[in-house]
């Protein structure tokens, strides 16, 4: 039987077969060793910490001026003037529009003449009333033409005022619908008016999330509430929930709230959107890293370890999500003990040898660990 040879580095002869075996020998001393390695692994577990937090939920909302209006004319014709510009500030009862009134004064002064004529009639029949020359029925009559001519007059001037259109209160004009000089109908739209002074900010809370915001304000009444802009900004005033309304929306599950909001820079308009920020206090909260955590089919899980040493999987549900850590809202327990770090290197049933980490500390770290 023949052997061949090859030449290693130092130029020395040695049989292939030879060279083969040493191979795989040192390659299974080293799966051998990485084996061990793998076997004397020391897992980091942990347990819930159970303590009092609270977290900020975030509900869309559609901000509101405390006042908004439609500027609508109240008779026919053509618009005079206009005396004021859109985004501009007004007064109250300052004047804004004036629809050519010269039909309404034509009548106004011919109700005032047709009075001024009753009024006369009157006075004289009362004055040969009070000589016993005519009867008080006739002097009932006149009486009555006078107060008859004298509506006539109050109703023409009324017609004639409605020409005339004055700030019902102070605020912010929006967009002009007309210009100077339209044919106006009654009712035609103008422009509409906004008091930004104070904002109605209305969002909708789902029924869950009603009661346990029921059984805080029951305790401290009215919460404050933030409003996050939709620049991301968080808006400098806070706000206070004044208003819920009687009914649940049975199609959607939730209920709307109003919060108001002052406004005194002016910053917010009516119209805008945003995010409300309302802070839920938790009490004997059960907190968890969510590193601790994994996911199959939208589900979380943990891996609870036993006095024996062994996980097993088990699913949890989530309450709500903080910074790095999950509220626990079922599925374990204060005490149990739970995988922290390595839960890709374990198997359902597995024994592993651990080392306990306080809470307390495993949470401190989080911060460290996403940087």
């Amino acid at each position: 039987m023949s052997l061949r040879f090859v030449r290693t580095s130092l130029s020395v002869l040695v049989p292939v077969s030879l060279l083969t075996f040493v191979i795989v020998f040192h390659a299974g001393c080293r799966a051998k060793h990485e084996a061990v390695e793998k076997d004397n692994v020391m897992f980091v577990v942990t347990s819930p910490l159970l303590a009092d937090t609270s977290i900020v939920r975030e509900y869309v909302c559609q901000i509101h001026a405390i006042q908004h209006i439609e500027l609508r004319a109240l008779e026919r014709g053509y618009l005079e003037q206009i005396l004021v510009d859109e985004g501009g500030r007004v007064r109250k009862g300052q004047p804004m529009f004036r629809i050519m009134p010269v039909i309404y004064q034509a009548e106004y002064r011919q109700t005032v003449a047709e009075a001024k004529v009753a009024e006369i009639e009157y006075l004289n029949t009362k004055a040969l009333a009070d000589s016993n020359v005519v009867s008080k029925n006739e002097l009932a009559i006149t009486r009555a033409k006078f107060d008859q001519a004298q509506a006539r007059a109050d109703i023409a001037k009324a017609h004639l005022d409605f020409t005339r259109m004055n700030a019902p209160f102070a605020g912010m004009m929006d967009r002009l619908h007309v210009r100077h000089g339209s044919l106006l109908e009654e009712g035609d739209m103008l422009a509409a008016l906004s008091d930004n002074s104070s904002l109605w900010v209305y969002f909708n809370v789902p029924e869950a999330q009603y009661l346990d915001y029921m059984s805080v304000a029951q305790k401290n009444g009215q919460q404050k509430v933030r409003l996050k802009m939709a620049n991301g900004m968080v808006f400098d005033h806070d706000g206070v929930v004044t208003t819920i309304e009687a009914d649940f929306d049975h199609e959607t599950g939730n209920i709307a709230f109003r919060a108001t909001f002052p406004n005194p820079e002016a910053l917010l308009r009516h119209g805008e959107t945003g995010n409300i920020l309302m802070t839920e206090p938790l009490h004997n909260a059960l907190l968890i890293p969510q590193k601790a955590t994994y996911e199959v089919l939208d589900k979380k899980y943990v891996f609870v370890m036993g006095n024996d040493g062994v996980v097993h999987a088990r699913p949890i549900t989530i309450r709500a999500e903080l910074e790095h850590v999950y509220v626990v809202g079922g599925g374990l327990k204060a005490g149990e003990k739970i995988l922290l770090e390595g839960i890709r290197k374990v198997k359902e049933n597995q024994k592993i040898a651990s080392k306990y980490v306080a809470p307390e500390e495993a949470l401190k770290s989080l911060h460290l660990y996403a940087e």
